[in-house]
């Protein structure tokens, strides 16, 4: 059973809002609906550890997404083709391939993200203006149904 893309689109949407506890819980819910393959085992590693780079980001220099420029999608495209050259090199093992498949996923989703440097915008608002602009740079469903390869 492949991984729920429409979970994963929304675990993705979380974790670049920094919506912590619930991007916790879809990586739960994620986790119960993945059969135990070290396919899978790749893929959810990667996962948290996405969430963990979220979650402790204090401008740390290592951290890919630190390095990403989310509006430049071009870039996201390059990686992401990177990424999948990497999932389907049989030199690689399962795991590897399916956290580089995560790591593909992660890129398609960002590239049709409208992110806008949504941590500069929840560094200067209150605590309370956090959640509107979450629900800003969500993108509906239909857009990554859509053409996807």
């Amino acid at each position: 059973m492949p991984v729920p893309q429409a979970l994963v689109t929304r675990y993705f949407q979380l974790v670049m809002n920094r919506q912590i506890t619930e991007a916790e819980r879809e990586l739960e819910k994620l986790k119960g609906k993945m059969h135990k393959t070290e396919w899978n085992r790749g893929y959810f590693r990667a996962l948290y550890g996405m969430l963990l780079a979220r979650k402790n980001n204090n401008n740390d220099s290592y951290s890919f997404f630190s390095k990403l420029d989310f509006n430049d999608k071009e870039a996201m495209n390059s990686y992401r083709r990177e990424f999948l050259d990497h999932v389907r090199n049989r030199l690689h093992g399962d795991f590897d391939r399916g956290y580089f498949s995560a790591w593909a996923d992660c890129m398609r989703v960002l590239s049709k993200l409208n992110i806008d440097n949504i941590d500069v915008k929840i560094a200067n608002s209150g605590k309370g203006n956090v959640e509107a602009l979450a629900e800003e740079s969500q993108s509906s469903m239909d857009e990554f149904v859509e053409g996807d390869a």
